[in-house]
């Protein structure tokens, strides 16, 4: 498991005929729904506005409530006749799990939280109230949108950022569609996001339990030593068991030795943190290893909140600059082709981040040094 932290900021280049996101359509209101279905239960229009004005909801809310419910002929969405929806629970189950994970208590709602607990801990959905179920089928499709939005439509200012990328659409009434359609079932396929994004998710999990389990204990070392294959020291025996649990491995024997098993999982971390892949451990990797998993944590927040600004994973080629680690790596769908190194700009001359086509490579390309480079930088060298 390569736990890649350096991979902080990316620049998406999509070629012009391959890797383009399918348009959303507004879906058509579907015709197979009447009431004469008998299981499903209808709710009147009207409770939809007194619902949308009770709630205070925005415009953009409202919008999403009223073309939802018309094009589905305002047929309920998570309830049915003998009960809740399946795909009730699992958006439930996947709502919950993204507020444990993400600390995202603004999605938490009292009312709706209470009684939905109690339904799905009722497996016979005995005591069904209309009146609460309406308001529950209401506030559950408020919540899908305000969910999806958190979820994956991205939280910061791109501006303030000084990210030229533009925020993703989201269709969140095809998205709820599809939801629904799926039965809740596989739901990689349909979450609105690229693969670094499920990636990082997992690596979040993975640290969060870390943590729970009480996180990793601080490397005590001498920061004028370095240690090559073959030397033997007690905080060898710290940075195997660090390793081995950062890494995903199952824990062996602490060994005072720096054995060749270790060799690989030297370098994984090096090249995890951008440095060096010699196997060399350095002063500055054990740093990196002592980075607390709180931390650790915090950055995989940050990236996952990048993340959810890049397009979609591109059917087609595309490249993917990771401008810390000064590489680019060029994609056939979810294939890496290759990579090479690349040079980008200093803290003072930041390197654009931005998403757009490639339509042309210029290859062995002349530059001329800009006067006002000659001026600032090589002037006063």
């Amino acid at each position: 498991m390569n736990k890649s932290f350096n991979a902080l900021l990316f620049i998406i280049l999509l070629n012009s005929c391959q890797g383009q996101e399918a348009p959303h359509t507004t879906p058509a209101k579907d015709s197979t729904i009447n009431a004469t279905s008998s299981a499903s239960l209808f709710l009147d229009s009207s409770k939809l506005e007194s619902f949308i004005k009770e709630e205070k909801t925005s415009g953009t809310e409202a919008a999403l409530l009223r073309q939802f419910y018309k094009n589905c002929n305002y047929q309920y969405a998570w309830f049915a006749k003998e009960g809740i929806k399946e795909h009730t629970r699992i958006f439930w189950h996947l709502h919950n799990d993204y507020i444990q994970n993400f600390s995202d208590t603004s999605l938490t709602y009292k009312g709706i939280h209470e009684y939905l607990d109690q339904l799905l801990t009722d497996s016979h959905n005995t005591n069904l109230s209309p009146e609460k179920n309406l308001q529950a089928e209401l506030q559950l499709t408020l919540h899908f949108f305000v969910y999806v939005n958190n979820a994956y439509g991205g939280k910061a200012d791109p501006g303030v950022m000084q990210w030229h990328i533009p925020r993703k659409k989201l269709d969140d009434v095809a998205l709820l569609n599809s939801f629904i359609a799926r039965d809740g079932k596989n739901l990689d396929d349909w979450e609105p996001v690229n693969q670094f994004y499920k990636r990082l998710k997992k690596e979040l999990l993975y640290y969060a339990a870390i943590q729970k389990a009480g996180g990793w204990k601080a490397i005590v070392f001498d920061k004028t030593k370095t240690y090559k294959p073959g030397d033997s020291s007690s905080v060898i025996s710290q940075i195997q068991e660090r390793l081995q649990l950062a890494d995903g491995e199952k824990a062996a024997l602490a060994n005072s030795t720096y054995g060749n098993e270790l060799i690989p999982l030297v370098k994984s971390a090096q090249r995890s943190f951008g440095l060096k892949e010699d196997g060399i451990i350095t002063p500055g990797l054990m740093k990196e290893l002592n980075v607390s998993i709180k931390e650790r944590i915090g950055q995989v927040l940050i990236n996952i909140e990048r993340m959810r600004w890049l397009p979609n994973q591109p059917s087609g080629d595309f490249i993917a600059v990771n401008i810390p680690e000064f590489r680019l790596h060029v994609f056939d769908g979810e294939k890496k082709m290759f990579s090479i190194d690349i040079v980008v700009g200093q803290a003072a001359h930041n390197t654009v981040i931005f998403t757009d086509k490639l339509k042309y490579v210029v290859f062995s390309p002349y530059w001329n040094v800009p006067s006002s480079i000659v001026r600032k930088e090589i002037l006063p060298a």
